[in-house]
């Protein structure tokens, strides 16, 4: 699957500045109906909006926007699965993360690599194994749960 920029990912998801946390997609890979992966980028910045209030001083990007930008990545993910059933209207809820880990934090100048794969998915319930990398290091991983839904 080629690359997606950002206005491609725009056709995807509902997300929009400042909560449109993916600025590219590199990859796709689906080799059946049950099995698929993602790899994208989010470019941190100094100009985010959270920055100012978090923390001013000693600027982090929030944990739970880490965790955003991974629920966004499997999103698209699972509706490239989708494949001919996806409609203009089919959209994917962050439903649910479980065994969350952040190993460091992630500051201005940093580039998120976002990874996701497909574990499994059940009556419109899906849930993605994910995890985002700075410079090679994991800074954090989670398996998110995404609820499929007609909007």
């Amino acid at each position: 699957m080629p690359a997606l920029d950002v206005q491609g990912i725009k056709k995807l998801l509902p997300h929009r500045y400042p909560f449109l946390l993916v600025d590219r997609v590199n990859t796709i890979d689906i080799e059946g109906p049950n099995v698929g992966s993602i790899k994208a980028i989010k470019n941190v910045t100094i100009n985010e909006e959270f920055f100012n209030g978090h923390f001013p001083q000693h600027p982090i990007m929030p944990g739970v926007l880490i965790v955003e930008s991974m629920a966004q990545v499997a999103g698209i993910l699972g509706l490239h699965m989708l494949g001919e059933k996806r409609t203009d209207k089919t959209s994917y809820y962050f439903a649910g993360a479980d065994h969350v880990r952040f190993k460091k934090p992630v500051v201005p100048g940093d580039q998120l690599h976002l990874e996701a794969e497909y574990v499994n998915s059940k009556r419109g319930i899906w849930k993605f194994s994910c995890r985002a990398r700075v410079d090679g290091d994991v800074v954090c991983c989670a398996e998110i749960t995404c609820a499929e839904k007609d909007i």
